[in-house]
């Protein structure tokens, strides 16, 4: 698979919507995961990420501008053990429940199809990283509509054993911009990790588009040890946590 620059595919593409991205640091010692939240509607663009426990959680910006909140608040990032859970919507708890049963993470998504937003039908994209004994493994999900038919749900799962240092994975929910938003294609695009949360957290939301962007959460994970680094950015707060 060709290796594609993120900051191109970002830059060229003014409404990815909501993207995960999971891979490896350039030298090999963290593991990394990246989402990011855009909005076209005021009520989208009225989210930042917060700190909850060791995940995060979106909130209303400014509440008293909160008029569904449905689809917009969730915690797109929970930790269960071992195991880091990132995903654009409320089938994080779902996971996290599952795998807390002993079930699998592609298991814990069957109870859940692609969000009910017709005629969008957006997406719900999902990652798990498991981290253990100094081995790190991951997986990402798709659950869409079939080609926009809510009648069928079309579900996706890519496993990533040992991942190459350097390399990572990047799934989002739409293909581009567009009326109604057509749903992301393929299997994750293969793209590289930086060692540094820093520089990568800068090119991810300097990318990203002006207007549409919304919240960017980064965290490298020590595979050795299971310490991390979390950066979080929120436009509406426009700093750099």
């Amino acid at each position: 698979m060709e290796m594609l620059d993120i900051k191109k595919e970002l830059r060229e593409n003014s409404y990815p919507g909501r993207g995960i991205i999971i891979g490896k640091s350039a030298d090999g010692t963290k593991a990394v995961a990246a989402y990011f939240i855009m909005g076209r509607s005021e009520n989208s663009r009225n989210r930042i990420f917060v700190t909850e426990g060791e995940g995060i959680r979106t909130q209303a910006f400014d509440p008293s501008k909160l008029t569904d909140p449905s689809l917009i608040i969730y915690a797109p990032v929970r930790v269960l053990g071992n195991k880091t859970i990132v995903t654009n919507g409320d089938q994080t708890d779902t996971i996290y429940e599952g795998m807390d049963k002993q079930m699998t993470f592609e298991q814990s998504l069957r109870s859940r199809e692609f969000e009910p937003d017709g005629p969008n039908y957006t997406p719900r994209i999902s990652g798990i990283m498991h981290i253990e004994n100094g081995k790190y493994n991951y997986a990402m999900s798709i659950l869409k509509s079939n080609n926009g038919n809510p009648d069928s749900c079309s579900r996706f799962t890519f496993a990533y054993e040992d991942p190459a240092a350097g390399e990572g994975h990047f799934i989002h929910t739409y293909k581009c911009d567009g009326d109604p938003l057509p749903s992301f294609e393929g299997e994750p695009k293969l793209i590289d990790i930086p060692d540094d949360i820093g520089t990568f957290t800068d090119m991810l939301w300097d990318s990203l588009n002006e207007d549409n962007k919304v919240s960017l959460f980064v965290r490298y994970i020590n595979i050795e040890d299971g310490a991390y680094e979390t950066k979080i950015v929120n436009k509406n707060q426009a700093n750099k946590n």
